[in-house]
């Protein structure tokens, strides 16, 4: 907003990306530093009122405690505030000062960020929007281009009889009944019937060519989305909510909508508004400037509440989308929330939730009824006073009876095309608004860019190393997870990672697997660097089991099989003897056929963690990352399982984190981090014999004594 204010356009998606967003959403020291980065010069504060009034605007305010917001002016004792969550609002001193002050004795002070441009902001260049924009979503229509002609030729038919009704009308009234010619209009009404009948038929067939082009562009734009939310680097999971992605997918329905119903009508509404305008001119002109200067009022009045109605659609996507989030939460954690007894207060969060759409499903109703009020009163209006007219035309033996009746015909499809344009217009605004929602997502940079090269073969020599490497997750502020860490990790050998919760094991892992890329430093494979390896390529060559690994609602086989539509019946029953979960599979009616995961089966930690092993060993990587992957498992089923892997290790690269020592003892070599440095590193008989932090490890674990 601020960076606007000052002439220059920057993309949002780049300004979450400098401003360390997460989940949590973002701090003040990270809007500070994205200000820095494109150019502003900041200085947060703590300021009392009067202090406030002397600054230099635009300003950050910390607002109510929870969110931030804009102080564009102050005028006359009136503060003047953009907030991202409601609109442009203007509140007086005691409001004010309740919103953004801490306490409120007249010695209080609220946060703020004085943001002032320096010439390194002139020199950025505006950011391009690469998303879609509609006439990009026309390409989706043009792909059906046969069945959309065939649309308009109904549509064209339909509008031509419909032409022919007014005249008809008038010809019953003015020489039927006047004339007492009953042949005649049988012969008339005959005439309707037969353009009834036409006109259903046409509309029959054009409602199936519609479903089946509306399904089809449904299916094209979800499809893209998720290709597109395929392509995105996984850290992108880590900071968006279930219910915001959700959300999202639902919204491209209003696009959808807005291709295959209102584009297409429009085009014909703006036809027959022509068509029977010139009608009504050949009737009565007057009349008709009565009806479009009413019109053009109407249109008016609808056209004012659109601003109010884009600000409560991100209302209602904001609180639709933690509203599903909380439904995924309440279904999911439903075990944990019993074991707790938090049935009530979780109930109660819902409800809340549930309060905050009940409001603004008020105010969405408000301001419908506001809009609709208005608008009534103009359309009825109208037609009362061209009633009145045309009554008053037959009367003065300016028209016909029969005029008269083709005359109000003729309004009443007049008032429908000019119906149909505003809900375009309306559905036009629906559709924009989503698109800009699905265009941050379609904006952001795949994991693999297209044009950018990568490599998809690896170098003779498979040793993983890394170089100086450093990394923070997203958040400012956060302190850095590894500091300055260098690790050899040599082909065909396994190496252990040991260290306390919060240590940065996991985020080694996550490293080499290129869930993230390192802020500082380099991770190499053999002389080359994994940076420049195809993703894809890469995670194909590994075999992974995290500690959240993922059992889909499928079959064991499928579940096992992931990446195979056929799975390899040796491979697999392979893998299910190598993870000791053979005995369980057996046990079940439908062995590999049965269905687990969240649809079916329910399965224990231990049974999961075996399924997750035998997904990776039926992979048959070249390199190996487990992430605690027994922890879970008693002793017995980890002896095995662990003899077994010995064998499997063979010849591969394996790095496997574990708090449970046990399993890393005959690893050959054991790395030791603490707060995200490697404080020691040797086989398991040196490191016990140094009596380091490692030996103060497993001391306990595996009764080693003093």
């Amino acid at each position: 907003m601020i960076a606007k204010y000052y002439g220059k356009n920057i993309s949002l998606q780049k300004l979450r990306d400098i401003s360390g967003i997460n989940r949590e959403g973002v701090s003040l020291l990270g809007i500070s530093e994205a200000a820095e980065k494109i150019g502003f010069r900041t200085s947060a504060a703590r300021l009392h009122l009067i202090q406030l009034t002397e600054t230099e605007l635009p300003a950050i305010l910390h607002w109510n405690q929870n969110h931030f917001v804009v102080l564009y002016k102050i005028k006359n004792n009136k503060y003047y505030i953009a907030d991202p969550a409601k609109a442009l609002i203007t509140y007086t001193e005691a409001e004010f000062t309740k919103h953004w002050l801490y306490d409120k004795n007249e010695n209080s002070e609220g946060i703020s960020l004085l943001l002032e441009p320096t010439p390194d902001f002139y020199q950025q260049q505006d950011d391009a929007s690469t998303g879609m924009n509609l006439s990009y979503l026309l390409k989706y229509l043009y792909r059906y281009k046969s069945l959309v002609a065939q649309l308009f030729i109904g549509l064209g038919v339909g509008s031509l009889l419909q032409l022919i009704l007014p005249f008809l009308t008038q010809s019953v009234v003015d020489v039927g009944i006047n004339t007492r010619n009953l042949n005649f209009i049988y012969i008339i009404l005959i005439a309707q019937t037969m353009l009834f009948v036409g006109r259903t038929s046409v509309e029959f067939i054009r409602s199936w060519i519609l479903l089946h082009i509306s399904t089809r562009i449904n299916i094209s734009i979800l499809t893209d989305f998720l290709s597109k939310l395929m392509k995105l680097p996984i850290s992108y999971f880590d900071t968006k909510m279930t219910g915001d992605i959700m959300q999202r997918m639902t919204d491209q329905k209003r696009i959808e909508s807005f291709l295959t119903g209102s584009t297409l009508s429009v085009i014909f509404s703006v036809f027959n508004l022509i068509v029977f305008s010139a009608v009504l001119i050949y009737y009565n002109t007057g009349i008709f400037l009565i009806f479009i200067s009413s019109s053009v009022l109407y249109s008016l009045w609808v056209i004012v509440f659109l601003k109010r109605r884009r600000n409560l659609d991100f209302k209602r996507f904001d609180l639709s989308a933690k509203n599903q989030s909380a439904v995924v939460q309440l279904i999911g954690g439903m075990q944990e929330i019993k074991l707790n007894n938090c049935e009530q207060q979780k109930r109660w969060e819902w409800e809340r939730l549930q309060a905050g759409l009940f409001r603004f499903n008020i105010k969405s109703l408000k301001l419908g009824q506001y809009q609709q009020a208005g608008a009534f009163f103009i359309n009825e209006g109208k037609n009362i006073l061209i009633t009145f007219l045309v009554a008053k035309s037959v009367i003065e033996g300016n028209l016909t009876l029969g005029a008269m009746m083709a005359v109000q015909y003729i309004i009443g499809q007049l008032n429908s095309p000019i119906e149909q344009m505003l809900s375009f217009i309306q559905q036009l605004q629906d559709a924009k608004i989503s698109l800009e929602r699905l265009n941050e997502i379609r904006e952001m940079d795949d994991e693999e860019p297209i044009g950018k090269i990568f490599i998809k073969q690896l170098p003779a020599d498979k040793s993983l190393s890394l170089k100086n490497i450093s990394f923070t997750y997203p958040g400012a502020g956060n302190d850095p997870v590894l500091s300055d860490v260098n690790l050899e990790i040599p082909a065909g050998k396994t190496t252990a990672i040991v260290g306390m919760s919060g240590s940065g094991k996991t985020t080694i892992l996550k490293l080499l697997l290129r869930f993230y890329e390192p802020q500082k430093g380099e991770i190499k494979v053999g002389n080359g660097y994994l940076s420049q390896i195809s993703f894809r390529f890469w995670r194909g060559l590994c075999g992974v089991v995290m500690q959240d690994g993922f059992i889909f609602s499928d079959t064991i086989a499928k579940n096992i099989a992931v990446g195979d539509e056929y799975p390899d019946m040796a491979k697999l029953h392979h893998a299910v003897e190598m993870a000791n979960i053979k005995g369980f599979i057996d046990s079940l009616p439908l062995g590999l056929n049965t269905k687990i995961g969240l649809e079916g089966n329910g399965i224990s930690q231990g049974q999961r963690q075996r399924l997750l092993i035998a997904r990776a060993i039926y992979k048959d990587p070249e390199y190996i990352f487990f992430d605690e992957a027994t922890n879970a498992l008693d002793t017995i089923n980890e002896k095995v399982i662990m003899e077994n892997l010995e064998s499997f290790f063979k010849g591969r690269t394996v790095v496997v984190v574990a708090h449970r020592l046990s399993t890393v003892k005959n690893a050959d070599n054991i790395v030791v981090l603490d707060k995200g440095k490697i404080i020691e590193q040797g086989t398991h008989t040196e490191l016990t014999r140094s009596k380091g932090e490692y030996y103060q490890l497993v001391k306990n674990q595996l009764e080693l004594g003093n």
